[in-house]
């Protein structure tokens, strides 16, 4: 490699996915110097290849609607939410949360070209104090990816289409009937096409990166840090960075945000953080938890390493790999998920259904794993991306003529799994599933979301499916403890001044267990927000 460089830039940015751009954004446009280095070759991260649900709570946009909300009704609900315990560490970080979230958004809309608009849906967990029946949840409208000049076809593709808006996906049946939709929906779409316009996580980056490049924000990609620079203090400086064939020490004045993305594609640490590994897993393969590493290298304490977006999914195939693409196949009326023990233990509508899938016992190995998702042949008829999927995987989907032949394909105890089906078809007769609660009817009318099936409907008609139903990681949650502005901390609480963590690169303050379909990007985009203000406030 030749000999080494430096550079120095006022902050320096590890990522490029919502929180990193965010970060970035808010930053420069406080007069700031901003560098945003990208490991890969393209821009925006898991962010990139979400739906960009985004949960901001007491938003402008609700207000607008003549819907009523405040921080105090969402810090309450994110209180109810939170497993036992968490109080503790995060009420903190959960008061800075609602209280920056509204800002942050405000913010980014005046900064760049990106406007949200409101979903249909409420927050799932209706039933605790402070839920908010709409108004929490937002996306992006469409943006054309010309917005991102040079970047244009640098934004990372996703495994779900990003044709579709993500009000489109929850406001029409687009997994049920995609080429009915698709027909229904042709003149948007032929427009998109022909403008180079997006939806979801694309329009999502799409704007950040436009407003970032408006800041005079610098992007560089195939830059790899390796390492952070500290000095005699014990304050971080800089990075070294690998950046196409050179060895770089850049040198941040005000600091160093963390914004690295999730470690699932290191399998050491997942199968350390994650016994039993994951299904398939639906983020960049770049995210081998680089910033994990640098930021423990240099004191942080790490915290929340067994938390991860766990979110239903079926296998595609993209860049050569098979990936996980979010689907929720699990909740078709025909369907139920059992056990290793051949049993029913969730109703499976529970808004946190990785949670569920992912209990441990005191030492931290699943209790429930592998699991599994049986149906009959109506699923396959019912829901195209099923097919799709099986294709994609030949190994995915299992079929037997009886339940006990297909009992045994997975290696279930056959009368356990015969009893369980007969309960099943036992409730669906009835009208009433007395073991779970999951309810007769579809729940669309409160969900505010179509692709929310439900219903019972009996498992009777062969061939008989089976399918894998354990850990779909579409990003890890932990990594390095921060405080209320960001800033990384050390195990005795200590900051390690000049540097900030956000998004799935930080130790979560919400969890596995999610407040709401966008408790990912609205959160990470508010530490960026937060990072970047703390940025602009520090004197060096």
């Amino acid at each position: 490699m030749p000999r080494a460089m430096q550079h120095e830039t006022d902050a320096l940015v590890l990522g490029s996915g919502a929180a990193g751009l965010t970060a970035a954004l808010t930053a420069g446009v406080a007069g700031l110097r901003v560098t945003v280095l990208e490991k890969s070759d393209r821009i925006g991260g898991t962010s990139a290849m979400s739906g960009a649900g985004t949960w901001i709570p007491a938003n402008h946009h609700a207000a607008a609607a003549g819907i009523e909300d405040n921080a105090e009704a969402a810090l309450a609900y994110i209180r109810a939410a939170a497993p036992e315990g968490w109080a503790a560490t995060e009420d903190v970080l959960w008061q800075r949360l609602v209280e920056a979230a509204p800002a942050m958004l405000r913010f980014v809309e005046a900064h760049s070209p990106l406007r949200f608009a409101l979903t249909p849906e409420g927050d799932p967990l209706r039933h605790l104090p402070g839920a908010a029946p709409r108004g929490r949840m937002l996306s992006p409208l469409p943006l054309s990816r010309w917005r991102a000049g040079r970047f244009a076809f640098r934004i990372r593709k996703s495994t779900i289409p990003e044709l579709f808006t993500y009000h489109e996906a929850v406001e029409t049946d687009l997994y049920h009937h995609p080429f009915r939709t698709a027909w229904q929906l042709w003149p948007r779409l032929a427009w998109r096409l022909l403008t180079n316009t997006r939806g979801k996580g694309t329009a999502l980056v799409t704007g950040l990166l436009r407003g970032c490049l408006d800041a005079g924000v610098r992007i560089e990609t195939e830059a790899q840090a390796e390492e952070l620079i500290i000095d005699p203090s014990g304050a971080v400086t800089g990075a070294v960075v690998a950046h196409r064939g050179a060895r770089h020490s850049i040198l941040a004045r005000r600091g160093v945000v963390i914004a690295t993305g999730g470690f699932e594609w290191d399998p050491e640490m997942l199968a350390r953080h994650f016994p039993g590994g994951a299904d398939y897993l639906g983020s960049p393969a770049s995210n081998t938890g680089d910033g994990h590493r640098m930021a423990e290298a240099v004191g942080a304490a790490l915290a929340h390493m067994d938390q991860a977006t766990l979110t239903p999914s079926i296998p595609t195939r993209k860049w050569g790999r098979l990936m996980a693409r979010p689907v929720p196949f699990h909740t078709e009326p025909n369907a139920i998920i059992v056990d290793r023990d051949a049993r029913r233990f969730v109703n499976e509508l529970h808004f946190n259904i990785g949670e569920a899938i992912d209990a441990r016992d005191a030492e931290g190995r699943p209790l429930r794993q592998p699991c599994w998702v049986i149906s009959d042949a109506r699923l396959l008829d019912r829901l195209p991306p099923a097919r799709w999927a099986a294709r994609a995987d030949p190994g995915w989907l299992r079929r037997a003529d009886s339940i006990v032949a297909l009992a045994a394909r997975i290696s279930l105890d056959p009368a356990q799994l015969q009893a369980t089906v007969a309960r099943y078809n036992a409730a669906c007769a009835a009208g009433h599933d007395g073991e779970y609660g999951r309810p007769s009817a579809a729940d669309v009318a409160t969900s505010g979301d179509r692709r929310r099936r439900g219903g019972l409907d009996p498992i009777v008609r062969p061939p008989f499916l089976a399918m894998p139903f354990n850990r779909a990681i579409l990003g890890t949650k932990g990594g390095p403890r921060t405080d209320a502005e960001a800033r990384v901390l050390r195990p005795d609480g200590s900051v390690i001044p000049g540097l900030f963590a956000a998004g799935a690169s930080s130790a979560n303050p919400i969890g596995t267990r999610g407040v709401g379909t966008g408790t990912t990007i609205g959160p990470y985009m508010t530490w960026g927000y937060v990072a970047g203000l703390a940025l602009a406030r520090r004197n060096r």
